[in-house]
């Protein structure tokens, strides 16, 4: 289960981007256990033992040096600030790397963690606190020791109304933090529960010297701007051009360079982000070769715009990676708290218009399947009708819920023979009639005579507007208005922030282990909260007791129950208009850049590529005496 983490864009719903790079993968302890150990799983033991060397998906003989150029990875155009952990302004992109925290998770594992800052764990037999140990190695990037007082230092600020409000809401079960001495902090729980000592080892830790002026006084943590942070992490500021790139060098006096959780990653020198006002110029930027690597999100740039003359002579080189990811949900989602899209059967007719089989051979190439769950692509996607462990969570809501949630898993309207978009759209518009709206005077109208008109917001710099174009004009043969807004970044997220929109494209990731992430995202209580992850405004109690049921399941069996119950509530309420996912992360790059010869299976192509892949001898070599001539 993820931190939550700002969202990077609309079309990337990682909760948002600069904290997406802290962590990865986290998890929580199988079994109660009143003594301290070295990593913890959710469910079995941990696939790596005491005294592990290396994740198995690392090179350990990585050659360290050279530079790592990239782009920005999301959609964010500029930074004014350092902090990643407030709610206004935009972070520097790779600035997770000065963070770190208690334990981290390895990549080839759902749902185990190991030490990080922290070199044990112990979790009370009554799983009502978790007690970590520090490792007294760990240091601060101005030297000092990484202290249970900071850890309680952050914890507090990070609930605290200075920073975003996801951190309140993702730690709120978390009572306290007590410093026991100055090496051991202890975390207290609302309730006994699997996930939350993983909660606790995921915490960002940062000096409270973070922001000190040298006449004593403190820069509030909201207000910290380009006050250099003062974390653990592998990697420190150099230099930067504010909103225009940034360069980070890898610190010679890393604490935790041989811990095995750090063993062959880390490998560049020095690691630049240079920032791009749009899609065009990235992709130019990246041909001349600007910067080294680009991942590609959209199939038919794969085709058509990511070739050329230094792709031709094997300058570059394009590779597609598996991931085992899961796809989570990514789609164009309604915001109930719009009168408009309160009823089902709007929602439900809003689907039938998309026809994605047409998208799918004309501008992607055949090369997406389209989401048909929140949880497609794993295990934990519901499927057929429920069975006897998602009744024993349902019956007792019966009443609550549509009836159909108790028959088979709807099924997203296809085009391909037997089935036409003449024939979905018919059957939407008997949903929309029976819902009370009627053509009439040249637009579909409820019976007040208003027109039915919504605006889908998006900033992905106009590669969703084919998509959006011809959902458009399959919504206008239903009378229907729906206008295109593309808005830079800044924008959009105020807009999202406020709940100030109709419809928007989101991507929810897709996770191993749903945990808290899913009740930020559909409880009711974080509907009315500014800048959650609620995005749908979804309020129901039938989706709140699921919830409940999920983060509290105490087996892998009951997970999947809870999460079968979850995916199949929400896919019966057409929440969104579910887009596409594919198995592969497609990235083009330099050749002289390398990367393990062994796949993790859940990570982002991002980080892996940030993390784990090296420079080549020779080129690190010649790029040295290159500067070196200078």
């Amino acid at each position: 289960m993820p931190i939550p983490s700002f969202r990077a864009a609309a079309l990337s719903r990682a909760p948002r981007a600069a904290i997406a790079a802290l962590l990865a993968v986290f998890a929580v302890a199988a079994a109660p256990c009143a003594h301290a150990v070295y990593a913890i799983a959710q469910y079995g033991e941990p696939k790596y033992p005491p005294g592990f060397k290396h994740f198995d998906y690392v090179n350990p003989d990585a050659p360290k040096g050279g530079t790592l150029v990239l782009a920005n990875p999301n959609r964010l155009t500029t930074f004014d600030k350092f902090n990643p952990f407030t709610l206004r302004g935009n972070p520097a992109p790779g600035i997770g790397l000065l963070f770190e925290s208690l334990m981290t998770g390895s990549a080839d594992e759902p749902a185990s963690v190991y030490g990080l800052l922290a070199d044990d764990v112990a979790i009370a037999p009554d799983r009502l606190s978790a007690t970590f140990h520090l490792n007294a190695r760990a240091r601060f990037s101005n030297g000092d020791p990484v202290t249970a007082d900071d850890v309680k230092y952050s914890f507090d600020t990070l609930k605290s109304p200075q920073a975003a409000p996801q951190y309140a809401a993702y730690f709120a079960e978390i009572k306290r933090a007590v410093v026991v001495d100055a090496a051991t902090i202890r975390f207290e729980f609302a309730r006994a529960d699997r996930e939350l000592p993983l909660t606790a080892g995921a915490i960002p830790v940062f000096s409270r010297k973070w922001g000190a002026r040298p006449d004593g006084s403190h820069v509030a943590f909201d207000q910290l701007a380009f006050e250099p942070p003062i974390g653990s992490g592998p990697y420190l500021i150099e230099r930067y051009d504010t909103g225009r790139n940034i360069t980070y060098r890898r610190d010679p006096h890393y604490w935790g360079a041989d811990l095995p959780v750090r063993v062959g990653t880390n490998n560049f020198a020095h690691i630049v982000y240079k920032l791009y006002g749009d899609g065009v110029a990235r992709l130019e930027a990246f041909k001349a070769g600007e910067y080294d690597v680009l991942v590609e999100y959209i199939a038919r740039n794969w085709v058509r715009r990511d070739i050329g003359k230094r792709f031709d002579n094997g300058e570059l080189i394009k590779h597609e990676f598996r991931q085992h990811n899961g796809a989570g949900m990514q789609g164009f989602m309604m915001n109930l708290r719009r009168p408009l899209f309160q009823d089902v059967r709007v929602r439900q007719a809003l689907d039938l218009a998309f026809d994605f089989e047409w998208l799918n051979r004309q501008l992607f190439y055949g090369g997406y399947t389209r989401l048909n769950s929140y949880f497609a692509d794993t295990e934990l996607q519901a499927t057929g009708t429920p069975g006897e462990g998602e009744l024993a969570i349902l019956e007792p809501l019966r009443k609550q819920l549509d009836p159909a949630v108790f028959g088979p898993m709807p099924e997203q309207p296809s085009t391909n023979p037997p089935g036409s978009l003449r024939a979905n759209l018919l059957q939407a518009r008997a949903l929309l009639a029976q819902a009370g709206w009627t053509y009439r005077d040249g637009a579909l109208r409820n019976a007040r005579g208003e027109p039915f008109r919504f605006e889908i917001l998006d900033d992905s710099g106009g590669s969703m507007e084919p998509v959006a174009a011809v959902y458009q004009r399959n919504l206008a043969k239903l009378g229907i208005e729906a206008r295109f807004r593309t808005a830079d970044f800044a924008l959009l997220q105020k807009r999202l922030d406020a709940f100030d929109y109709d419809m928007t494209t989101i991507r929810y990731p897709g996770v191993q282990v749903p945990g808290s992430e899913q009740v930020l995202r559909y409880a009711s209580r974080y509907a009315d909260q500014t800048g959650s992850d609620n995005l749908i405004g979804l309020k129901s109690p039938a989706v709140d007791t699921i919830l409940k049921t999920l983060v509290q399941a105490q087996t892998r069996e009951q997970l999947l129950d809870a999460t079968h119950a979850l995916d199949r509530v929400l896919m019966h309420g057409y929440y969104a208009v579910p887009q596409w996912y594919s198995t592969m992360h497609r990235v083009a790059y330099q050749r002289r850049l390398a990367y393990p010869a062994t796949l993790p299976l859940y990570y982002s192509a991002e980080d892996w590529v940030v993390s784990m892949w090296w420079e080549k001898p020779a080129a690190n070599a010649a790029n040295a005496a290159s500067a070196a001539g200078h």
